[in-house]
């Protein structure tokens, strides 16, 4: 008997240690995922200032600061390099789950100017959309600003 259950857990243990199962589940993306930015401080260059970056093997997320006066006036976001066209109208319900997950209070509110002291910006993958959502941090709620829809 104990024999049996030796080598039933070192079956178990060869299949889910084993490199192919380890490929297998670093190819899926997170259904929800979020990454947070920090506002830009000091005297800036005049235009789009990068205010922060990620990237990872899904893709590229870059925070920009349009700067007047030496001052951050809106933050905005480019996926994968490209700036993303504004979707009008709320977003979709179906995705409030995720941005609970991620302390993001449903249903955010819109933000004219996008400006806060803290960004985040949310994933969701849930659908058969991926949603990337730029919300500013103004007080204790995070403003949503910008919505990125992509048909995968």
């Amino acid at each position: 008997m104990v024999r049996g259950l030796t080598f039933a857990l070192a079956c178990l243990t060869a299949v889910y240690a084993s490199p192919a199962h380890a490929a297998e589940k670093a190819k899926t993306s997170p259904a929800c995922a979020a990454v947070s930015f920090r506002l830009l401080s000091g005297h800036l260059q005049e235009g789009d200032t990068p205010a922060g970056y990620y990237r990872s093997r899904f893709g590229s997320i870059e925070v920009l600061a349009t700067v007047k006066g030496g001052q951050p006036t809106h933050y905005h976001m480019r996926i994968d390099r490209t700036e993303p066209p504004l979707l009008s109208g709320d977003i979709p319900k179906s995705v409030y789950a995720c941005l609970k997950s991620k302390h993001i209070k449903t249903p955010p509110g819109p933000v004219h100017g996008c400006l806060g002291s803290r960004f985040r910006v949310a994933i969701d993958r849930s659908g058969d959309q991926k949603l990337y959502m730029l919300f500013a941090l103004q007080g204790d709620d995070w403003k949503l600003c910008q919505v990125d829809l992509q048909l995968r």
